[in-house]
């Protein structure tokens, strides 16, 4: 998409960018190894400041899949991920009728990087970050041709959490967090593109499943598995599992060090 009105200054943002972020090319290692520290950063980013502004759990998965999607359509290098991220925020809060404030989505941001700073000052600064926001969030609509509802895993792992609840003793239930577990696991999927490849059914399936896995908790035996009588498609919801395991298996090796790097900053 070229022309003047759609080049993003991208200098405000940078005063938010953390200092020797990985999306400033600061890191090392080959480009989608930086892109995948770059996006989960990101996302981590959406998903703190949406807890901030008191943001319900399905806007900000909003946020997170116009933001993948938009990255899947254009380079990374292109544009400024926290810009951009900041625009998922305030696009995905029209979509899912939680408005929220580009003032505050704003000023949160950069407390998020300032920790103990004052709000920003009404001055040219400002509002050049807001008319930023405000033309990246118009790019990203034209990226991604207007189409910017989607339907979330949320609704379908609440069914099958009430549905494998009630096949499980009450009181080994209640032991052990699987519940916690499910959604844990369902959010951290919108760190990586694991959200846009797969459909939601496959995705809430995956996280419950690995949750159950991973407290060995034992459904009782039928015909069929559980996680069968949920989905139809069987290859793609073992693809699902497995995406997600693999998408854990790779934090290990690669974004824990980033996080690491982060925390012992702060110190």
């Amino acid at each position: 998409m070229e022309g003047p009105s759609c080049r993003l200054a991208a200098q405000p943002a940078e005063k938010l960018r953390p200092p020797g972020s990985l999306g400033s090319g600061g890191a090392a290692g080959s480009e989608p190894t930086r892109d995948m520290r770059t996006h989960f950063r990101v996302c981590r980013f959406m998903m703190e400041t949406g807890v901030k502004l008191r943001m319900r759990s399905v806007p900000v998965a909003t946020a997170c899949l116009l933001y993948h999607r938009f990255f899947q359509r254009v380079t990374s290098q292109l544009y400024e991920p926290y810009l951009v991220a900041m625009s998922c925020l305030y696009l995905a809060g029209k979509v899912e009728e939680q408005h929220i404030r580009t003032r505050d989505i704003i000023n949160v941001s950069h407390r998020y990087f300032n920790k103990g700073s004052a709000p920003l000052e009404c001055d040219k600064e400002f509002w050049d970050l807001r008319d930023s926001v405000v033309r990246c969030e118009l790019l990203i609509l034209r990226q991604l041709n207007f189409h910017v509802s989607f339907e979330h895993p949320h609704k379908y792992l609440l069914h099958y959490l009430l549905s494998v609840k009630s096949l499980v003793n009450r009181h080994a239930w209640s032991r052990t967090p699987v519940a916690e577990t499910s959604w844990a696991l369902l959010r951290d999927c919108y760190h990586g593109d694991m959200c846009i490849r797969h459909v939601p059914q496959h995705i809430a399936v995956a996280a419950l499943y690995l949750a159950l896995n991973s407290y060995g908790v034992e459904l009782p035996a039928g015909e069929k598995q559980w996680w069968q009588v949920c989905v139809h498609d069987h290859n793609q919801t073992r693809s699902a599992c497995f995406t997600t395991t693999t998408m854990f298996c790779s934090l290990n090796n690669s974004i824990f060090d980033c996080l690491k790097r982060d925390m012992l900053k702060l110190r």
